[in-house]
């Protein structure tokens, strides 16, 4: 458990906790942190869905600007081989759903946090966006990369050219975020989808995420050879034999798995 990020485990929902008051300003400390317990919700056999979240007034608004500010590109280069766009990519790479619960601001590498889970809530107080470009850079943690995938490169460039805030309407309608809630219920709304997959076939969750993310990485027809080979890997687990069984006696739905 870090000082500022932690996990906390609940019923096979595991949440990362950011919890650096007042905003959440992500700075190298939060970077290492985040990474390592991106990875112990990972390998944790008892976390089944994560939850990232920042507390009930911010999710994360940024990086830490005043620990940026004087750095070189010298400085820059070398953090980044072990910074937040690596801090990234083991939240994007949790073989399990993930739903960022963004509520306040997300922000710059607050947002980019919140582009690297599978899912995004926000509550309808929420602004969402990329202002790097005011501050003379840009997206350094993916942004320019997982947001123009998303929503596809004309609306992103929109989003980075002008630096412009998101309020959650408008975030919805482009597709940034997924729901908007009451800002007060924005944890339970995260937690409520995340509880549909802690019985659900793990192995089965974990292929299909790979399959996914995997397959827009590359053209479709190597795309259809992943899904295949994973397809295919589906057939070693417990899970499928379980799920079959189950469909035949019973019905659709009725599975009871056990994650293997």
């Amino acid at each position: 458990m870090g000082e500022f990020v932690r996990l906390e485990v609940d019923g096979a929902i595991g949440t990362i906790r950011l919890d650096r008051p007042p905003m959440n300003a992500l700075n190298r400390q939060i970077e290492v942190e985040l990474r390592e317990t991106a990875i112990e919700a990972a390998e944790r056999s008892d976390v089944r869905a994560v939850i990232v979240y920042g507390g009930e007034k911010v999710f994360a608004a940024g990086a830490d600007i005043k620990e940026m500010a004087e750095m070189s590109y010298t400085d820059m280069a070398r953090k980044e081989e072990r910074g937040l766009s690596d801090a990234m990519r083991q939240v994007a790479a949790i073989p399990k759903p993930t739903v960022a619960a963004l509520t306040g601001y997300a922000l710059g590498g607050g947002f980019e946090l919140a582009l690297s889970c599978d899912r995004r809530i926000a509550g309808e107080n929420v602004k969402v966006g990329q202002p790097e470009i005011l501050l003379g850079v840009i997206p350094g943690a993916g942004g320019t990369q997982r947001l123009a995938r998303l929503i596809g490169p004309s609306k992103a460039k929109d989003i980075i050219y002008t630096g412009r805030f998101v309020d959650a309407q408008e975030a919805l309608s482009l597709g940034m975020i997924d729901e908007v809630v009451a800002p007060d219920e924005v944890y339970a709304a995260a937690r409520r989808w995340a509880e549909q997959f802690t019985g659900g076939a793990a192995r089965a969750l974990a292929a299909a995420k790979a399959a996914i993310d995997g397959g827009l990485d590359v053209d479709l027809d190597n795309g259809l050879k992943l899904e295949t080979h994973l397809f295919a890997g589906t057939f070693a687990t417990e899970d499928q034999k379980i799920g079959m069984r189950s469909f035949i006696e019973n019905g659709p739905g009725k599975a009871k798995f056990t994650g293997n």
